[in-house]
């Protein structure tokens, strides 16, 4: 009798170290793999890296000055391989772009767009973490209307390929679009799209809906600014104190444009049928110079722009008609571009000047070339990914042993 009450004594106790180490290994798991798994925007903020320039840091260094801004998410207008090299183990998530002379070519079938992601995403994985494909960049609205037509079979080949290799649940497939695919945005609740454009927009966002993607926007109150200054308050362009607008449909009240902007594209995706897609920003900023005839381009108002973007950007808050949604926006541009067409105002959109140094003061560091100040970024951002997988590994590996010899015992 003394020896079955401690056989069973002894069984209840390893049933019970057993469930605990179950439940340890479950909560390492949850924990561990929402560290590691991919996502197509980790937190809120995000920059353009564009490269239309001579002058530029080499990428490598890009990647230490992203990483001394803990900055985690980036856009690239194209794949460049020494580009996606250097980012090979830093832990920045980054999107690449098809470019809009490729995509004619990509409507033709999934054997062009297989050919190349095996050239331009395959072998750069699971290094660099590319999180997205943008496909195209502002084509409907625009002026080529051959383009209009291929851009809905060039995603879907892309997404397809994808799927094909395995990709499509951690590469996603988007497609940003320009303001110009507004019939109007002003009040916000008035928003709609031009009727030429939702005849190809609606069928491109039901892609878009079934395989998860977001509605990307390039939003810039600058260039609103810029058109119409007379009626437009600068405070309310760039975050400053001032009155605001009211939206009498919703009587919802806008003291930013910003908002004003993004909720405007909520509403024209709500009239085309899709309520629950959710905006992101992919391009916005404000330029430090620009001709005599660009009104507002000048290094204070960008100062003052991105400094109070992104402030609003960090505390993770939503717009007044979607106040749970954090905004997730990424920045134009990373860096001063000097062979960039266009006004004056095209090539000083920059956070950072070509040596890396800032353009103005936002609360980031520049570049610093020093191999201490490198070494140490080193360990601290590449250091600490390895050590979380690592750690990872070892609980997995520990949690796993004990409850073989639990059972075998």
């Amino acid at each position: 009798m003394e020896c079955s009450f401690l056989d069973s004594l002894s069984s209840i106790r390893l049933m019970g170290f057993s469930t605990f180490f179950l439940w340890l290994l479950l909560i390492f798991s949850v924990i561990f793999s929402n560290i590691l798994t991919a996502h197509a925007f980790t937190g809120t903020y995000g920059v353009n890296y564009g490269r239309i320039a001579d002058n530029l840091p080499a990428p490598s260094s890009v990647v230490t000055l992203l990483k001394a801004a803990k900055i985690k998410n980036v856009r690239i207008y194209d794949a460049d391989h020494e580009v996606l090299k250097a980012f090979k183990g830093s832990g920045i998530e980054i999107i690449v772009g098809l470019g809009n002379e490729y995509l004619k070519e990509m409507s033709i079938g999934e054997d062009r767009t297989m050919n190349w992601i095996k050239e331009n995403v395959e072998p750069f994985l699971p290094g660099t973490k590319i999180v997205g494909i943008a496909v195209g960049n502002e084509i409907l609205g625009g002026d080529d209307h051959e383009l209009w037509e291929v851009l809905l079979p060039s995603a879907k080949n892309v997404y397809s390929s994808l799927g094909r290799l395995g990709l499509e649940k951690t590469i996603e497939v988007s497609s940003p679009h320009s303001e110009a695919v507004f019939a109007s945005s002003y009040p916000p609740s008035a928003c709609v799209f031009k009727e030429d454009v939702l005849i190809y927009m609606k069928p491109l966002l039901q892609f878009f809906s079934q395989i998860d993607s977001p509605f990307y926007i390039n939003a810039y109150p600058f260039l609103a600014y810029k058109s119409d200054p007379e009626h437009i308050d600068m405070n309310y362009a760039i975050f400053k104190s001032n009155p605001g607008i009211l939206d009498e449909k919703t009587n919802l009240h806008y003291d930013n444009m910003f908002d004003a902007m993004v909720d405007a594209a909520y509403a024209a995706l709500e009239k085309a049928g899709f309520p629950k897609m959710e905006v992101i920003v992919s391009e916005t900023g404000w330029a430090s110079h620009g001709d005599a005839n660009e009104a507002g381009a000048n290094l204070q108002n960008a100062k003052t722009y991105n400094h109070n973007l992104r402030k609003k950007l960090t505390k993770k808050k939503g717009t007044p008609y979607k106040p749970k949604t954090p905004v997730r926006a990424y920045i134009f541009a990373l860096f001063n571009e000097n062979l960039k067409p266009g006004p004056t105002s095209e090539r000083n959109f920059g956070l950072f000047k070509p040596d890396g140094s800032i353009a103005y003061d936002i609360g980031f560091t520049g570049l610093k070339e020093s191999s201490g100040v490198s070494s140490l970024l080193r360990f601290k951002g590449i250091g600490a990914y390895s050590w979380l997988a690592s750690s990872y590994s070892l609980v997995l590996a520990t949690c796993t042993a004990i409850l073989l010899l639990i059972s075998a015992s």
